[in-house]
């Protein structure tokens, strides 16, 4: 399995043999340029511009926009309803996958903490791409405790201000501060397989990649 980030909510997850799914393509208007890149599957966590600008996105894909439960290529997709902040006042969609026992889960656009039994309801999570800079995304303490409840063996940030950005997003030093990590090297890509996972929980920081 290797994992991209493109910046905010995009990743792009590759796995041989299966289904290549791409995660919330952006729009322009947010200040980044998305490369034109081919997927298999595009999943859409909220329709506003940072996450649903599918146009971008080359080949033959099916888009996954709402909650439910599909299997495409080899990947087993949930989609889970969530609330994007405490208020009440929109959905987004959590998409759990599963790559043959080795599982990855995208929070899209939540800004508030899962409830107890949403967590259970996503099962185990081996990889957690997290929205850690607020504005629509959860804060550094709350990601914290997400983080807490779901027990993840890696954690990838995402939804933080990088160069370019046009969003009022907070730092991803103020979420390794709320950690308590000093300081991650970033990494191009990730690349893990279910044998290769930490015992203990791991943030991974990628540089964002501009094909």
């Amino acid at each position: 399995m290797e994992i991209v980030w493109y910046g905010l909510n995009c990743f792009r997850l590759t796995e041989r043999g299966m289904a290549t799914v791409l995660t919330d393509p952006y729009d322009p208007s947010v200040g980044l340029t998305l490369p034109r890149l081919k997927a298999d599957i595009v999943t859409v966590s909220r329709d506003v511009p940072a996450c649903n600008s599918v146009r971008h996105v080359r080949g033959n894909f099916r888009v996954l926009d709402t909650p439910g439960e599909y299997e495409i290529g080899g990947v087993f997709i949930t989609g889970r309803p969530a609330f994007v902040d405490k208020k009440k006042s929109g959905l987004t969609t959590i998409f759990h996958f599963d790559y043959d026992g080795l599982t990855i889960c995208h929070l899209g656009h939540l800004g508030q903490v899962p409830t107890q039994q949403q967590v259970e309801d996503l099962g185990p999570i081996d990889i957690l791409l997290i929205p850690v800079g607020g504005d629509g995304g959860l804060t550094p303490a709350e990601a914290s405790e997400v983080i807490s409840l779901m027990e993840p063996s890696i954690v990838i940030p995402m939804w933080y201000k990088i160069p370019g950005l046009n969003l009022s997003l907070g730092t991803l030093n103020r979420f390794l501060k709320q950690m308590g990590v000093e300081r991650v090297e970033p990494q191009d890509s990730l690349k893990i397989t279910k044998g290769t996972l930490p015992q203990e929980t791991e943030i991974v920081v990628l540089s964002p990649r501009q094909e």
